[in-house]
């Protein structure tokens, strides 16, 4: 193979989920059938990697200083979720009818990983906290050992700014039944059982 078609192979292999023959099958199809939508991929692909960065506030992904979410004066300023990736945050968005702010660690506490509080910004989370708007903060991290460890150290940041931390629920997913969930989501959703209103 060519040079070229080589390096386009091998670019494609950076997407999650693709490997060599998926990125080849990707490569000739836009070869052989599409290359000016090809050619827009490739447009859209370097003015994103050269114009979209982070908001300085929440660290979401925005063209802007300060993204829209965070400039929006209809969001309620006093409540923040905590998510670990602009993913989580765009899925809350589109489920929920959350209306607060957010704020994006692009990660979670991974010692070994060499993720630590810096990466994940915790100084500028710190700083929000501390600036007494803030009344609840909700960890919506995921529940993974990583995760969990993450949503600990996020508590212990807000009970002593002051701030009344909350977790998402974690269980039996709507409309499941019991005998097929798995046992340590259920001996979970057992544990965190709340008192019926």
């Amino acid at each position: 193979m060519s040079k070229l078609l080589t390096d386009l192979i091998e670019a494609l292999r950076c997407l999650p989920g693709v490997g060599g023959k998926s990125a080849q099958r990707m490569a000739f199809h836009l070869l052989e059938r599409d290359r000016e939508r090809g050619m827009r991929l490739a447009h859209a692909l370097e003015e994103a990697m050269q114009r979209v960065g982070n908001c300085s506030r929440c660290r979401n992904f925005s063209e802007d200083p300060v993204c829209p979410i965070c400039a929006s004066s209809s969001r309620d300023k006093q409540v923040l979720c905590v998510v670990e990736s602009p993913t989580e945050l765009a899925a809350i968005e589109q489920a929920t009818g959350f209306r607060g702010q957010y704020f994006v660690l692009l990660g979670r506490l991974s010692p070994l990983d060499g993720l630590g509080p810096e990466e994940l910004g915790l100084d500028l989370l710190a700083e929000r906290l501390g600036s007494g708007e803030i009344e609840e903060m909700i960890i919506a991290t995921n529940p993974t050992v990583e995760g969990e460890a993450t949503a600990h150290y996020l508590a212990q940041l807000a009970r002593a700014a002051g701030v009344k931390p909350s977790r998402l629920a974690h269980g039996v997913p709507l409309g499941g039944e019991l005998e097929f969930v798995d046992r340590s989501t259920l001996a979970h959703a057992f544990g965190s059982r709340q008192t019926v209103r």
